[in-house]
């Protein structure tokens, strides 16, 4: 496993597109533990494949440290509900801002098998779901934001 180098906002690569998976090749489980390993070390909740600069519908996510997820072409089928707070990204590091996102997320998706699952996510779940599928369509957060963008550090010494 490595640690790979995550993309930052500016980078082409992240408004791309990214493409079906129709083979979990052992190429795709490096990259797939590549991902786990690259989030972790960031200390992030989510990573999309674009993130470290390949064009596969791959996302991982772990909001609690204790239960990682792998997506492999996921679509969002259902949402409800609102949440409005504070979001983030590994790819527009220091930055955080106000994003409005469904409460509830219901995403059917695929294994390492390629076997369809669903799963269904509340609020940080929810929030990290809809933010890493954005990413397979070319999308960050920022687009959502609503004001300004604000550095992580002022909100570190509001508290």
């Amino acid at each position: 496993m490595a640690i790979r180098t995550i993309r930052e906002i500016g980078d082409p690569v992240l408004n791309k597109i990214s493409k079906e998976v129709k083979e979990v090749t052992p190429r795709i489980q490096d990259l797939i533990d590549d991902m786990f390993e690259t989030m972790y070390e960031a200390n992030g909740v989510g990573l999309a494949a674009p993130q470290v600069g390949i064009l596969k519908r791959i996302v991982v996510i772990d909001t609690t440290g204790e239960d990682p997820i792998l997506l492999i072409n996921p679509r969002i089928v259902e949402t409800s509900g609102e949440q409005t707070g504070n979001e983030g990204c590994l790819s527009v590091p220091g930055k955080t801002g106000i994003v409005t996102r469904p409460n509830y997320v219901k995403v059917v998706a695929q294994d390492e098998e390629l076997n369809e699952f669903e799963i269904e996510g509340e609020e940080l779940l929810a929030r990290a779901l809809c933010h890493e599928i954005e990413h397979l369509d070319g999308h960050l957060y920022v687009e959502k934001v609503e004001g300004e963008l604000m550095d992580v550090e002022l909100l570190d010494d509001e508290d």
